[in-house]
């Protein structure tokens, strides 16, 4: 693994971490993510960011090291945009091996080296609108909290018009040997675009108040490369994945797309019928339409979905008197994600006695869903059952387009 010149004195060192673990133990990463790490030489040298030794990631980033003539006993500073385990994991370790380097954080992320690391030394405090003299060149610091830890700054090198973002603007997603935006293709942008998506609503999408703040704080930056730390550094178009981010904000308000996120658990059949019967009325209407089952498909492609889309189609069967467990856990992580705001019709099975409307209903409160009213029906739906459901497709379909 080689570094890749981001000028001639700024590098992006990075490891890609192919697993089957799951980020932040919950969210898969099949095609795995990159974890981007930066240096910057002025007289003295600056690290930003680093990693966790996740499947060799140590090794991959010495390597990256040492082919612009590094290695981590040189730096001068280590600078720590966001203090999360995969950024900040191999801390003590590059204490070690360097222990003159100054570590560089906000306030708030100093107490989490001190309680995280028992680092206590060498440490610098620093504040909005702070600068770092690397000699002739300069670093600017700029917190951005909440994006999505309350210790969260971003970096900033004026010269090269180079902003550091950290989790801010990233991506789920192995790089695979190419860094930068202009090397991919429009399919492999497409699929990345897919992968800022759910690391967005997986990641950050509890937080968008404070995106939108952060990048209205920093509009008046001469942005010409965006580098984060998870995911492509944006060099040709770096404005992309900002506006993106804002769009993904917005979501967060109830403004997603005019399309429906159809989520649905069966036990026997009974309440898949139900489903097929209301996209046939969403389907009529000329609504676009996503289709996740659970617990077949991870809850993290369902956010994904629910997310983007104003509207949602939640249909589960009755289960002991309750919620089919697996969408009782889609509703809980939508609670904990702000999922709100969107359009629902909730359909069933109602088993031999009901219980999961009153169960569902009891969740809503937080949720400012506005909700069609529920379908449900004993066993099999009947004719009129179909019927209906089809209607009922139809309506909120409608209601998509007229929204």
């Amino acid at each position: 693994m080689k570094a890749q010149a981001v000028t001639d004195y700024i590098y992006c060192i990075y490891a890609d971490v192919r697993t089957t673990d799951l980020f932040e133990g919950i969210w898969p990463i099949p095609n795995g993510v990159s974890l981007n790490s930066y240096v910057v030489k002025g007289q003295k040298t600056a690290v930003i960011d680093l990693f966790r030794d996740w499947t060799g990631a140590a090794r991959q980033m010495e390597d990256a090291l040492a082919s612009v003539g590094m290695t981590f006993s040189n730096a001068d500073y280590l600078i720590l945009n966001h203090l999360e385990p995969d950024h900040t994991g191999w801390l003590r370790e590059f204490r070690e091996k360097n222990p003159k380097a100054e570590i560089i954080a906000t306030a708030k992320g100093i107490e989490l080296v001190k309680s995280f690391y028992k680092i206590d030394t060498g440490l610098r405090v620093v504040k909005d609108g702070d600068t770092l003299d690397l000699g002739g060149r300069f670093l600017v610091f700029y917190e951005t909290p909440n994006i999505h830890w309350p210790e969260t700054m971003v970096t900033w090198e004026p010269e090269s018009g180079t902003l550091f973002s950290c989790d801010a603007f990233g991506s789920f997603g192995a790089l695979n040997g190419r860094v930068f935006d202009d090397e991919f293709s429009p399919a492999e942008h497409g699929y990345f675009e897919a992968e800022s998506l759910r690391y967005y609503s997986n990641i950050v999408s509890s937080f968008s108040v404070f995106v939108e703040r952060a990048v209205q704080k920093l509009s008046g930056l001469d942005i010409r490369c965006t580098a984060p730390s998870h995911g492509m550094v944006w060099r040709k178009n770096p404005k992309t994945i900002v506006e993106r981010y804002l769009r993904y904000a917005g979501y967060a308000r109830g403004s997603g797309e005019k399309e429906i996120a159809v989520i649905w658990g069966s036990m026997y059949g009974n309440t898949k019928a139900g489903v097929d019967a209301v996209i046939k009325g969403i389907e009529a209407e000329g609504v676009p339409c996503s289709c996740r089952r659970v617990p077949d498909e991870n809850v993290s492609y369902v956010l994904s979905d629910a997310y983007k889309s104003c509207a949602l189609v939640l249909a589960m069967p009755t289960y002991e008197y309750a919620m089919f467990p697996p969408m009782a856990y889609v509703l809980d992580i939508f609670r904990r994600k702000h999922i709100t705001g969107k359009k629902v019709l909730r359909i069933g099975s109602l088993g031999w006695v009901g219980g999961a409307k009153k169960d569902y209903e009891a969740v809503l409160a937080g949720l400012k869903w506005e909700s069609l009213e529920s379908v449900e029906w004993a066993g099999y739906p009947g004719p009129g059952d179909l019927s209906l459901l089809e209607q009922r497709g139809r309506e909120l379909a409608q209601a998509v387009k007229n929204g």
